[in-house]
């Protein structure tokens, strides 16, 4: 299961973007979030999952990257 939709829903729910303007595999700073707002929005995903972001994911760029590695985790955690 893709975590893609929980994903877009958290940054409307953070951002106010509305899901259906997001291209999931273009940058989340293309979204309008700067650096800082990436981060924190990296934060947020953490808490959410309940996961940590290992560092070598610090560089995440798209929503699609992000749903990837949160599955992988999120896959992990369960196995």
């Amino acid at each position: 299961m893709s975590s893609l939709k929980e994903l877009q829903d958290l940054i409307q729910q953070k951002y106010g973007i509305d899901p259906a303007t997001l291209d999931p595999n273009a940058s989340i700073r293309a979204a309008g979030l700067d650096s800082l707002a990436l981060v924190e929005f990296l934060f947020e995903v953490e808490d959410k999952f309940g996961l940590s972001l290992p560092e070598e994911h610090s560089n995440i760029d798209t929503l699609n990257d992000l749903a990837k590695v949160v599955d992988e985790l999120r896959a992990a955690q369960t196995a």
